[in-house]
């Protein structure tokens, strides 16, 4: 390989690492609390497992959010994240590394139902 190949592996290497989602959180348990606030349609989600890897915005806390419950996107997630409470059924979540709906609450990148 010559340097020039060496250098762009070198670059593509340091920018995938400080994307935002090198610093998002995950966690994996059952869906403990859902609420959905009326007053602004805030929707943010509680599992009864441990989340690592949150970024700084998120770091003193333990819930989720839907970034935009109005999208079809946010429909979709929050209707996953009921099927899950109702079911029993685990999830893991994958946060986006922004806390873009609220100051201090992770936006949910994708959500993952599990078997067990």
């Amino acid at each position: 390989m010559d340097i020039r190949s060496l250098l762009l592996v070198g670059a593509l290497t340091a920018s995938l690492s400080t994307s935002p989602l090198a610093w998002s959180g995950e966690a994996s348990g059952h869906v403990e609390s859902l609420i959905v606030r009326s007053s602004d349609g805030l929707i943010y989600v509680w599992l009864n497992g441990t989340a690592v890897s949150r970024p700084a915005c998120a770091a003193s806390t333990d819930y989720w959010m839907i970034k935009d419950e109005n999208s079809e996107t946010g429909k979709k997630t929050y209707a996953a994240l009921l099927a899950a409470q109702i079911s029993g059924r685990p999830i893991r979540i994958v946060g986006s590394g922004t806390c873009t709906r609220w100051s201090d609450g992770e936006d949910i990148s994708y959500i993952q139902l599990r078997n067990t």
